[in-house]
């Protein structure tokens, strides 16, 4: 979800962008309401998505869980303690400006380091001024350390040292049903805060435009989340953050609109090697597979028109025309879906690939190395 962007001096206009681009794939996470008012779900124990759970019973794959089963979060509790770490971000340009969200990722006596979405400051890359707003109402100037567009996350520095940082949680250890709260500056609003809960992991979320694209393995949530709250803070019931909020999904076929109930996440631990990376080099990178997708193929899976000689894939004797249909146990369903789950393993990784193989020559497993590339 794109901050807002506007003529400071003229009528406010707010930007498609990440709200209305956004594209998922994957399965359905809906959930059904028994007579007692119990919201029950099925979660599948390798992906962890939610399904709907019928006459509340589950396959031998998923477990039954009650979403209000008693799990509290002390709103207020949490809030008092993230909300100083959680800053306003205005992006100022000689056409405009827009504004976003960010957290204080790191600090020392000098300086501190603050992450956000790339989209959020892409404007003032090669020109214009970027501010940060402490919860105190300070205004600290800012500059950009390093972006990564494919993974949609930026790393900013202020001078200013000695901030309060925000804790890092366990995204791997997130469950559908658990609370949540989203923090950050919906519509300018600085340190607005919303609860809800995780209703679907492992999203496949594809947003930006064409050739700018970005690619989120995302934590969905319910959690209120609205133009300006991108790269705010997700955090769990113990205030630790869990994800940088990046998109929302929208009824609304041109401009912006609010939020329907469906906001995307991108975990912390795919976020946090980026985040380390630019904060050590200014750069990040991201892993390759070593295959070229046929986009013209509309069947269920992805299907390698090509392979890069040398790369991972090649390597592990894929050949080409294969359709990928399995990765990390992950169901592929297309183009996207394969790209999210590439992207979502670390450089240099082994994953395990299953692909159906060309000429009806059915079902193989491979081990794919993953090389290395610098990101976009």
């Amino acid at each position: 979800m794109r901050g807002m962007k506007m003529k400071f001096q003229g009528t406010q206009k707010v930007a498609a962008g990440f709200i209305a681009g956004v594209l998922i794939t994957g399965g359905i996470a809906t959930a059904s309401t028994s007579s007692s008012g119990t919201v029950q779900a099925c979660v599948n124990k390798s992906t962890q998505a939610m399904y709907l759970a019928v006459n509340g019973t589950c396959p031998n794959s998923r477990t039954l869980v009650n979403l209000n089963s008693g799990t509290s979060l002390d709103a207020k509790s949490v809030a008092a303690a993230v909300t100083p770490s959680v800053v306003s971000i205005a992006v100022t340009t000689r056409t405009g400006g827009g504004t976003g969200s960010g957290s204080i990722y790191k600090t020392s006596s000098t300086e501190s380091f603050i992450i956000t979405n790339n989209h959020v400051i892409e404007d003032a890359v090669t020109s214009g001024t970027i501010e940060v707003e402490l919860l105190n109402g300070n205004i600290l100037p800012a500059t950009i350390v390093g972006r990564d567009i494919a993974y949609d996350i930026a790393v900013l520095r202020v001078k200013t040292g000695n901030l309060p940082v925000i804790k890092v949680g366990d995204s791997a250890k997130v469950s559908v049903g658990d609370p949540v709260i989203a923090i950050g500056s919906p519509l300018g609003l600085a340190s607005t805060v919303t609860a809800g809960i995780i209703s679907a992991l492992n999203r496949p979320v594809l947003t930006g435009s064409d050739g700018l694209e970005s690619y989120v393995n995302a934590i969905q949530t319910d959690a209120a989340i609205n133009p300006g709250n991108s790269g705010g803070a997700l955090v769990d019931s113990a205030g630790k953050l869990i994800g940088v909020n990046s998109a929302i999904a929208t009824l609304s076929s041109g401009g912006a609109s609010g939020s329907i109930g469906l906001g995307f996440s991108i975990p912390i631990n795919e976020a946090k090697r980026v985040i380390e990376e630019i904060i050590a080099t200014g750069k990040s990178t991201r892993p390759v597979l070593g295959v070229f997708f046929d986009q013209t193929y509309t069947g269920i899976g992805a299907k390698i028109l090509r392979l890069s000689p040398g790369e991972g894939a090649e390597k592990a004797g894929i050949p080409a025309g294969s359709i990928i249909k399995s990765i990390e146990g992950f169901k592929i369903t297309d183009e996207v879906s394969a790209i999210v789950r590439i992207r979502s393993a670390v450089p240099g990784s082994t994953i395990t690939v299953i692909v159906d193989l060309p000429n009806n020559g059915g079902l193989q497993t491979f081990k794919v190395t993953l090389g290395q590339a610098a990101s976009n």
